[in-house]
């Protein structure tokens, strides 16, 4: 591992079960994650759901400056596709926040408007249309502040399938992150996509899963939630998503965004000893042990 990829480590909180999904599991507070990621040795990290800090610019930003840790911005479900509904108010009040903790990199998810991700869903042309808009005006408002916004192919959003991320990549100027697990689950080949369009990838979150439960979700058979909680995510470098070779094709690109390092976890309760922290660790330990 070169000391450039060591400097481009992040870390996020849904590897200490931390979602905004309704009914995800027991949420741990931000003093408690945050200082773990500290003694991990893990200088930035992405904010979490909305409300998981403070709303307000200002405290947020101190948040994370308590414990030394660099804002680099994060995950934001906006439902861009719905004829009638501006989701531009809401995202220009979350660059607000960004911009007063010195974060550069907005990570919309396309959603559905629904409290879960295990429903499957898809855009009609005349919501392409309407999400495609929206989503490039997002984009341009994040770049009038300095800040990169991006488009994260996810389960249960808008944005799942193989045909959905290709024509998002197609049909619009959207740079995507690059989120390996949710690729994968989706039906992407994240190794196969970056080889093809390494340009567009703006931001990255590195997860590892199991093939076998992945493609039971992937085709209904199990859902999300039931996948997370069965291990379907793990620790880097354990699972089927050839992490050591998408960073290594991103190295030859020179890459110089962020490599995240996320797990989707559920906690059932407050966990005693490390908890989580222990697969973040294998998770650090695999990406510097390149």
């Amino acid at each position: 591992m070169t000391s450039s990829i060591a400097s481009q480590l992040a870390a996020a909180p849904i590897s200490w079960g931390v979602c905004e999904a309704e009914n995800w599991g027991f949420q741990l507070s931000p003093e408690r994650v945050f200082q773990e990621m500290k003694d991990l040795g893990i200088k930035a990290t992405e904010f979490g759901p909305r409300g998981f800090l403070p709303i307000d610019p200002q405290p947020r930003a101190e948040m994370l400056r308590r414990f030394a840790l660099t804002a680099i911005g994060g995950f934001f479900p906006s439902v861009l596709h719905q004829e009638g509904q501006d989701p531009l108010p809401a995202i220009e009040d979350e660059l607000d926040a960004f911009e007063a903790a010195g974060a550069t990199v907005l990570v919309i998810s396309a959603d559905s408007g629904a409290v879960s991700y295990d429903e499957k869903q898809e855009l009609t042309d005349a919501q392409w249309k309407v999400f495609g808009a929206n989503l490039e005006e997002a984009i341009k408002r994040a770049a009038d502040r300095g800040i990169r916004a991006v488009l994260h192919p996810h389960v249960g959003t808008m944005i799942e399938s193989a045909a959905a991320v290709r024509r998002l990549l197609n049909d619009t100027g959207a740079d995507i992150c690059l989120d390996t697990g949710h690729l994968l689950i989706g039906g992407t080949d994240p190794l196969e996509l970056v080889r093809e369009f390494a340009s567009r990838v703006g931001h990255a979150h590195l997860k590892d899963v199991n093939a076998d439960l992945a493609r039971q979700v992937g085709r209904g058979e199990r859902g999300f939630t039931d996948g997370v909680k069965a291990g379907m995510f793990v620790p880097l470098g354990q699972g089927d998503c050839r992490i050591a070779e998408i960073v290594a094709e991103l190295q030859t690109v020179k890459y110089a965004g962020w490599y995240v390092m996320e797990q989707d976890t559920i906690l059932s309760a407050e966990p005693e000893g490390e908890g989580p922290a222990g697969d973040v660790r294998a998770s650090v330990d695999f990406l510097l042990g390149l």
